[in-house]
Order: structure tokens, then C-alpha cells, then sequence
């Protein structure tokens, strides 16, 4: 399966930003979603995970109560509705996927990976 991540950009302290991860190649409702992201300089660090029917969220503290992770299986498509951006969470965000049933957490748990969208928070 292919991935492909839009939907990042500039936005404010304060902003929101809603990511897109649509999938080819593939039927989504056969994997599991997770974001992940990566500060300048930083590490890929996990965000947030859903299963294959979104019963099952995860998210990571720094992002709970701000960040939404969702999918349209119709669609082929994971969404991560981001509000209350601060500027920590300026990152290149990726969208990954697993053919697997339960949530995960690890980066190295996922099989497939699609280029990333740049979100800035800056005023």
C-alpha cells in the first residue's frame, strides 16, 4: 500500500491544522493508522494510532485533548485533526500503516510509510 501525507503548512500558536494520509495501492480497512513525527533535529516520535474500524485510539500525552486521529475506510483515508497547535509541535508528519488488528505505538511495528507533510508553528 502507498501512503501520502497532505495538509500541512504554516498556522499560529493557537491554530489548527487538519493532516490527510490517503491511501493507494490497497484497502485501508485492512491496516492499522499511526502518525508519527519528527522535530528538526529530533527523533521520529509516535502521535497517534487507531485501528482498523476506529474503535481504538491512542495518542501520545503531549497530544491528547488537542489532536483527533480518525479514518474514512470508504475513502481509503486517515485524518489527524490538530488544534491548539503549539510551536513544539512544528514537525514533518508521516502517516504509517500495519496489517494487523490491534493498536501500535512503535515505529518500528509499522510496515509501510509515506512521505511526509511539514507543519510549522510560528508566529
Amino acid at each position: 500500500v502507498q501512503l501520502q501525507a497532505s495538509g500541512g503548512g504554516l498556522v499560529q500558536p493557537g491554530g489548527s491544522l487538519k493532516l490527510s494520509c490517503a491511501a493507494s495501492g490497497g484497502f485501508l480497512i485492512d491496516y492499522i493508522m499511526g502518525w508519527f513525527r519528527q522535530a528538526p533535529g529530533g527523533r521520529r516520535a509516535f502521535v497517534a494510532t487507531i485501528d482498523w474500524n476506529g474503535r481504538n485510539t491512542i495518542y501520545t500525552d503531549f497530544v491528547k485533548g488537542r489532536f483527533t486521529i480518525s479514518r474514512d475506510n470508504a475513502n481509503n483515508t486517515v485524518y489527524l485533526q490538530m488544534n491548539d497547535l503549539k510551536p513544539e509541535d512544528t514537525a514533518v508528519y508521516v502517516c504509517a500503516a500495519k496489517s494487523y488488528k490491534k493498536v501500535l505505538t512503535m515505529s518500528n511495528d509499522y510496515e509501510y510509510w509515506g512521505l511526509g507533510t511539514l507543519v510549522t508553528v510560528s508566529s
